[in-house]
C-alpha cells in the first residue's frame, strides 16, 4: 500500500482520499454498487462507535464491564441452563 501512495505522491495525483487503487477483488467494477457499500461501510462504523460509546458509558456509571454485567443478571445462569437443556442452545 505505500507504493501505490508514493507512485501517486510523484505523479502529482494525490486527492487526499486515501485510494491508492488497491482492488483485488474488483469491487469498484460496478460504480453504482460500491457507492452503496461505501455509505454501508460509513453507517457501520458509527453504529460500532455507537455502541463502544454506550458500553464505555455504562462501565463509567456502574464499574461493571459488559461482560461482568451480563453475568449478574438474575437467573441468567438458570436461562441459559434450560436453553442448553431444550436445545435451543448448544
Amino acid at each position: 500500500l505505500e507504493l501505490g501512495f508514493l507512485i501517486k505522491l510523484v505523479e502529482g495525483t494525490l486527492d487526499g482520499s486515501g485510494d491508492v487503487g488497491f482492488d483485488p477483488a474488483g469491487l469498484k467494477a460496478n460504480p453504482e454498487e460500491y457507492a452503496k457499500r461505501q455509505v454501508r461501510e460509513v453507517k457501520n462504523g458509527r453504529l460500532a462507535m455507537i455502541a463502544i460509546s454506550g458500553m464505555t458509558h455504562h462501565y463509567f456509571l456502574t464499574g461493571k464491564g459488559p461482560i461482568e454485567f451480563i453475568t449478574q443478571i438474575p437467573n441468567f445462569k438458570s436461562c441459559t441452563a434450560a436453553a442448553v437443556e431444550t436445545t435451543l442452545c448448544r
